[in-house]
């Protein structure tokens, strides 16, 4: 079952889809039993820490548990850690992965080691954040990250107007060569209506998707300019440290616009429902998870290779709706969010 405009054709549906191929998948192993041959696959995520690339990890091992794959796991330091991710390619590769899922930790520096695990054979495919360029792996399975920031930016332009804020805006950004964070960076500026070096932006931090480095990002722009109105966060981890940062001030979430991406249960149901985070760019990371285990042990098996661009779904939630612009109610988003 599709949803409303915001999902494209050939786009998942959150939940439904999953649900549905549970069901297939079960049908199909009491048919077939475990007769499919087996094959092996990897998975390399940013890091372990953050809940988004745990759901990836465990949504990935559950399908590959029922789909006869063993699956090969790595994960970075960090979200910039680069260096592991080179060395899991090269060790997945020569342990036999006939494909491989990656989260790159840097968008232009992974791309020698994904070109030679490919030159051996191994399908690839990025989740999450694309590759730059993005010929550089078959195929992405990933939100619309330029959607999700254009969304939220949207969202804080309409209820800053309805709330009669003079914009003064915040950007905590995630770091440089990460293609994820500059779309949704981008996608907010364009949402919001302005430009990189536009007066009313305060000032931008990197935070590398960490709540620290959030709170303490938030607070050097406070000190900059205590009357900050308006936070865009990369990152629902981020925001955690922002709004911490604004509650030490003395800020009331009332006073203060504050939208994020991500989705996840704790930012849904702790910041959300009582209105700390204003709105939130919910992600699946299930879909990409699951649909990428399955398309590349399809192909290990003899079938197609992966390719193109799978938009694994988005909805804007919040639990005080602007006009104009789409969104979910927090039941929504508790009903759909992982982690």
């Amino acid at each position: 079952m599709w949803k409303r405009g915001r999902r494209h054709p050939g786009q998942l549906a959150p939940r439904l889809l999953a649900v549905a191929g549970a069901g297939l998948l079960a049908v199909l192993s009491l048919a077939c039993g475990n007769d499919k041959d087996k094959v092996t696959l990897g998975l390399i995520v940013k890091r372990e820490s953050n809940p988004f690339f745990v759901k990836i990890e465990d949504t990935a091992k559950d399908t590959a548990g029922d789909d006869n794959v063993k699956l090969l796991t790595a994960a970075g330091k960090s979200d910039i850690d680069n260096r592991t991710q080179v060395a899991a390619l090269a060790k997945m590769t020569a342990e036999g992965a006939k494909g491989i899922l990656i989260t790159p930790a840097n968008s232009s520096a992974i791309v020698p080691a994904i070109e030679k695990a490919r030159r051996a054979g191994v399908n690839v495919i990025a989740l999450d954040t694309p590759t730059r360029p993005r010929s550089a792996v078959n195929a992405l399975y990933a939100t619309d990250n330029f959607e999700a920031g254009d969304l939220i930016g949207r969202y804080a332009k309409a209820k800053a107007k309805a709330d009669s804020i003079e914009p003064k805006i915040a950007m905590l950004d995630l770091a440089p060569g990460i293609t994820s964070g500059q779309l949704r960076h981008d996608g907010f500026l364009k949402g919001f209506g302005i430009k990189d070096g536009d007066r009313r932006i305060v000032g931008s931090v990197n935070t590398l998707g960490e709540t620290g480095r959030g709170e303490a990002g938030m607070k050097a722009l406070l000190a900059k300019d205590p009357g900050i109105n308006i936070v865009y966060t990369v990152n629902e981890q981020a925001a955690f440290g922002a709004a911490a940062a604004l509650k030490a001030v003395g800020r009331s979430n009332d006073g203060v616009i504050l939208v994020s991406v991500d989705g996840g249960c704790k930012a849904i149901k702790d910041y959300v429902r009582p209105g700390v985070i204003d709105a939130t760019a919910q992600q699946y990371p299930e879909n990409m998870a699951r649909e990428g285990v399955k398309a590349l042990a399809k192909a290990a098996r003899g079938g197609p290779k992966p390719t193109g661009f799978l938009n694994t779904g988005l909805e804007l939630i919040t639990r005080d709706p602007v006009k104009g612009v789409p969104s979910e109610a927090v039941a929504f988003g508790v009903r759909n969010c992982w982690g």
